[in-house]
């Protein structure tokens, strides 16, 4: 058992997340719904907290590459289990002054952080596009 707690603190076995949207293509100002899936790992952990950034990369300037646009935090005291699946509902709403651009890409950038444990991250690539 002290090495499935140690191993977890590495991050071997900790608790993993993912974020599933309904839909990959989006236009500015629409609300995001999906859900962050957590699967606990080895060994129960505390989570803290979650994090979701949406990151712009624009491929033609390299200053702009992973930038946060936008952040959410949800703050929890949740016990995630070993083994276990834990749904926890996700809505966002994309920024009405977001530029969009033909080398602009976005993605959610999700972590877990947690009161012992190494962060578990996520990322998923999504379109925006500007309202017409």
């Amino acid at each position: 058992m002290i090495l499935r707690k140690y191993m977890a603190l590495l991050g071997v076995g900790s608790a993993r997340i993912d974020l599933i949207l309904e839909k990959d293509t989006y236009v500015v100002g629409e609300q995001v719904k999906g859900v962050f899936v957590v699967k606990g790992g080895l060994i129960g952990q505390q989570l803290k907290r979650i994090d979701c950034d949406l990151v712009m990369s624009d491929d033609e300037n390299q200053k702009a590459k992973g930038k946060i646009v936008d952040s959410i935090t949800i703050f929890t005291t949740k016990y995630i289990h070993s083994n276990t699946e834990n749904h926890i509902p996700f809505t966002f709403r994309i920024p009405n002054s977001l530029y969009v651009g033909n080398l602009m890409s976005y993605r959610f950038k999700s972590s877990l952080a947690f009161n012992e444990g190494v962060e578990s991250l996520d990322h998923d690539v999504i379109t925006i596009l500007q309202t017409e």
